[in-house]
């Protein structure tokens, strides 16, 4: 049976002192002596709670504006002797160090003090130095020693106290566990802002990464692997943090397709009403529309047999028309800003169906950085948020593209960022026309794109594929003409790439022979 050990003395320093009366009380009730500082000793007092000042107990006062007065050998001695070594307990006799049993600590606000735009000084004043190395030192001794720096746990503290009489060994083990997560993402969020913020340097020599987990998935990539959500400390929009308003819980596949369709979805934020849908983390139909309904039939015509069971989001809130037509087929996912109660209710009916409400759409220029492990060691990259307007195009075909050619151009430039590559994109009239993703070879990237467009014709009765009079997007520089000459075989008369070949002057004249018009964007949108 667990042995519980009792709390004979307490130290409580909070700085944010919420759920502290009813821990406090607990501790007092089975006869813990109270020991603190400043603010949270006036605190508890106010309760008419008996505590003990940490002056009265160092012989030392608080000094240097708050800077030092917990870090004294008769904090740290009693938190840190071993009660089982004579050596450590004849110590404390000798220089008159009573023993600590608990510390409840949280420390300086540091990461809300730098989100609240404080000055330099005031950030610098708000790194914690006494209250980590108390949580250190009790986790370090917690065969003896309870640290609590999770208000969370402050309920099962209390609950084991009057159900027990004190604390067991392996809830002391889990309190330290815990609060050394917490001071290494609090180092990290420090050393994080003196190298971002306060000296500028996007890859700093070396780099700490404080995550949380938010949620254990059903599976990763595949049944036989366990997976988890994590999201960093300092909690930023973005799908991780969106409500799930219904369904079975989320794999790791179906997280992975969400976010790339939240990602494809923003590019369009400030547009018309978009729809995007994805499978296997590719878009197979995008467009744009007067209205949710128009652009998810639109979106759905360009490749509906990939589209069953995938990831459908739009960057509007959802109608209860548009609700009713995505349920028509099979959909793992729905993700939108918000939903009305009309096509909640549709949804409702779709039991396992996930349907994700992100309250808003990031900016897709926002800065970032991208995080890939790899063998030994992790790869990080800047987010590619790079950008382009119909001005940083260079036209370099005899004819130039029409206006309606440009922003089919852009949109299908736009799309292809989101595409595996080598991608290929073709779009009309704000819609997909067909994609070929992730092949070896551009040209078969071309081709691939094409077949489907084809295949789509033939499935919605449309007299000729939609390739025919589109525009065609390349992430990366045509090599060789071949694949520009397969993208005009298949009906584009505009086509959007980066240029930058050593063979540019032959995929241009191939473009010019074939009547195309083509233009240049200089950037390049890799995603492998």
């Amino acid at each position: 049976m667990a042995t519980h050990t009792p709390i004979r003395r307490a130290l409580i320093s909070l700085s944010d002192k919420e759920g502290l009366e009813p821990l406090a009380r607990a501790l007092a009730a089975h006869g813990a002596e109270l020991v603190s500082t400043g603010g949270t000793a006036k605190a508890m007092r106010d309760m008419g709670l008996e505590v003990k000042d940490v002056a009265d107990l160092t012989g030392f006062p608080e000094m240097m504006d708050g800077r030092v007065k917990t870090l004294h050998p008769k904090v740290h001695g009693g938190i840190l002797a071993r009660r089982d070594k004579e050596e450590h307990l004849g110590a404390m006799d000798a220089h008159d160090i009573g023993p600590i049993d608990m510390v409840v600590i949280n420390l300086y606000p540091f990461e809300k003090t730098v989100a609240s735009g404080a000055d330099r000084e005031t950030i610098i004043e708000n790194i914690d130095i006494g209250g980590p190395a108390m949580v250190r030192s009790a986790a370090k001794n917690h065969a003896s020693v309870a640290v609590v720096t999770d208000p969370a746990d402050y309920d099962a503290v209390i609950g084991e106290l009057s159900g027990h009489g004190g604390l067991t060994q392996e809830f002391r083990t889990m309190l330290a566990h815990k609060a050394y997560a917490l001071t290494a993402s609090y180092d990290a969020a420090i050393s994080s802002w003196f190298a971002f913020a306060d000296l500028g340097q996007a890859y700093p020599e070396t780099r700490s990464i404080a995550m949380t987990k938010a949620d254990e998935l059903r599976y990763g990539e595949n049944p036989h692997q366990k997976a988890a959500l994590y999201i960093p400390q300092a909690v930023r929009p973005g799908l991780a943090g969106a409500e799930q308003v219904q369904g079975k819980a989320l794999s790791y596949n179906n997280l992975n397709d969400a976010d790339a369709a939240y990602e494809l979805i923003a590019e369009f934020r400030d547009g018309p009403p978009a729809c995007v849908i994805v499978k296997h983390a590719n878009p197979c139909g995008v467009a744009q529309a007067d209205d949710l309904l128009t652009a998810w039939t639109d979106a759905l015509q360009c490749d509906s047999v990939s589209a069953f069971g995938g990831i459908v989001a739009v960057n509007r809130p959802l109608d209860e028309a548009t609700a009713r037509a995505i349920t028509d087929i099979f959909t793992e996912v729905v993700v939108a800003p918000d939903a009305d109660d009309a096509a909640k209710a549709v949804f409702a009916k779709k039991k396992n169906l996930r349907l994700l409400l992100t309250g808003d759409l990031p900016d897709p220029a926002r800065p970032g950085q991208m995080f890939k492990p790899i063998a030994g060691g992790l790869l990080i990259q800047d987010r590619d948020n790079g950008m382009i307007s119909k001005d940083d195009l260079k036209v370099v075909t005899k004819r130039q593209p029409s206006e309606q050619e440009l922003k089919d151009c852009l949109f299908a430039w736009t799309v292809a960022k989101h595409v595996k590559s080598n991608a290929i994109v073709y779009a009309k009239d704000g819609a997909t026309a067909g994609i070929g993703a992730g092949q070896m070879n551009r040209r078969d990237s071309a081709r691939i794109a094409a077949i489907k467009a084809r295949e789509a014709a033939e499935t919605h009765g449309f007299d000729d594929p939609r390739t025919i009079g589109s525009a065609v997007a390349s992430d990366a520089f045509f090599p060789f003409a071949d694949g520009l000459i397969s993208a005009a075989e298949a009906g584009a008369t505009a086509v959007i790439q980066p240029g930058g070949s050593i063979r540019d002057a032959e995929v241009i004249a191939a473009a010019d022979e074939a009547g195309l018009a083509m233009v240049f964007t200089g950037m390049r949108h890799f995603r492998h």
